[in-house]
């Protein structure tokens, strides 16, 4: 075991939670401070990590001297103004939940707390770290012969219930294609290794939340859309998501085809959701499909069940604590960046406004991180 690393932790609602869970499983981690303003979500948090102190505030969990890190899982539109608090506080070593932030009058502050912080900061991206999803990133260049068309399908269910009905309303969540989407274009960027000059986009609130009302407001969030993105490579990437497919087999679907031929990688959704008189949950595959000779062959990627059971991405947020905690440690590097953060974040809200207005968004890193 390496040196051991105490997380303080900002927010426990559903994702803070899956955080909780997998840090516990790290032999060398432990969360010793934990700072929930909703009583409901620090109940829980107090029963996942019982040994952690509970706090009332941000310079609270920052006062305490034994914090080895700070990670931020709260609402989306409290992430800027918690890290420029704690830059101007006790600058930590940061995992953050994305997105990064939510509004384009935020973007020059985050420029500038990138450029300032003097540690260690980790965006975090569980869609990198699924296993199957890592495979397929492992082996698409070498199965397409160079990736010239990338297609990523999320079929799926609805947003989920979160502590204010934040994730319901564009202002506080950053809308569809910034919240839920900004993994996608991560991919997209990571996958692909260039960067978008083009960004098109179709989308809309068709089935989701129409009756559901929060005081005088009505949900404005979407459930569907397309995203065509081209990149400097020359290559093609889209996105298709549908937030009323909750009876699909498979909750993501991840497409490449080069000259050489073609990967398909299919992710199952959670295991809590998959009703069981289906059967079996599926097991998360990559195909690799070569044009000549034109005989595909599967991997099986089983994930870990204490993994599966620890949160709904299919474990890869245990193997992104491992590797934050290496980089930590000075046994490896940030994976994540800040500035992949906010390129993700730029896509998103390029794709929002392409939807909202009916244009094409032509060079959407024109603002960049550093």
């Amino acid at each position: 075991m390496g040196r051991h690393i105490s997380y303080g932790v900002v927010g426990c609602g559903m994702m803070g939670q899956e955080h909780l869970r997998n840090i516990a499983l790290l032999p060398d981690a432990d969360v010793v401070a934990i700072f929930e303003p909703d009583a409901a979500m620090r109940a829980i948090a107090a029963s996942l990590a019982p040994k952690a102190v509970l706090v009332s505030s941000l310079p609270e969990l920052l006062a305490r001297p034994e914090l080895d890190c700070v990670l931020i899982a709260s609402p989306n539109h409290l992430h800027s103004a918690q890290l420029r608090e704690i830059a101007a506080t006790r600058a930590l070593p940061l995992m953050v939940e994305k997105p990064l932030f939510i509004d384009q009058d935020e973007a020059e502050a985050m420029r500038a707390f990138a450029a300032g912080y003097p540690a260690p900061v980790w965006v975090a991206m569980e869609y990198r770290y699924m296993p199957p999803v890592a495979k397929f990133i492992a082996e698409a260049e070498a199965a397409t012969g160079g990736i010239r068309m990338l297609t990523i399908r999320e079929h799926r269910y609805p947003f989920l219930q979160k502590v204010g009905a934040w994730n319901r309303f564009n202002r506080t969540s950053g809308g569809t294609f910034v919240e839920k989407c900004c993994h996608f274009f991560d991919l997209m960027r990571l996958i692909l290794r260039s960067e978008p000059v083009r960004v098109m986009a179709s989308a809309g609130q068709a089935v989701n939340h129409l009756d559901e009302r929060y005081g005088d407001d009505v949900p404005d969030i979407w459930d569907n859309g397309y995203v065509l993105v081209d990149f400097a490579s020359g290559a093609r990437a889209m996105l298709e998501l549908c937030m009323f497919a909750d009876g699909s087999r498979y909750q993501e679907e991840i497409c490449a085809v080069g000259a050489r031929g073609k990967i398909e990688c299919l992710v199952p959704g959670p295991t809590r959701f998959w009703p069981p008189q289906a059967g079996p949950a599926p097991v998360p595959l990559v195909t690799v499909s070569p044009r000549r000779p034109d005989t595909p062959y599967t991997f099986e990627l089983p994930v870990d069940p204490t993994l599966l059971e620890a949160g709904d991405h299919n474990g890869s947020t245990f193997y992104q604590h491992q590797r934050f905690c290496a980089a930590l440690r000075g046994e490896g590097r940030v994976e994540v960046t800040l500035d992949d953060g906010w390129r993700a974040v730029a896509m998103g809200m390029a794709a929002q406004r392409s939807a909202r207005e009916g244009i094409a968004i032509a060079d959407p890193m024109a603002q960049r991180l550093s």
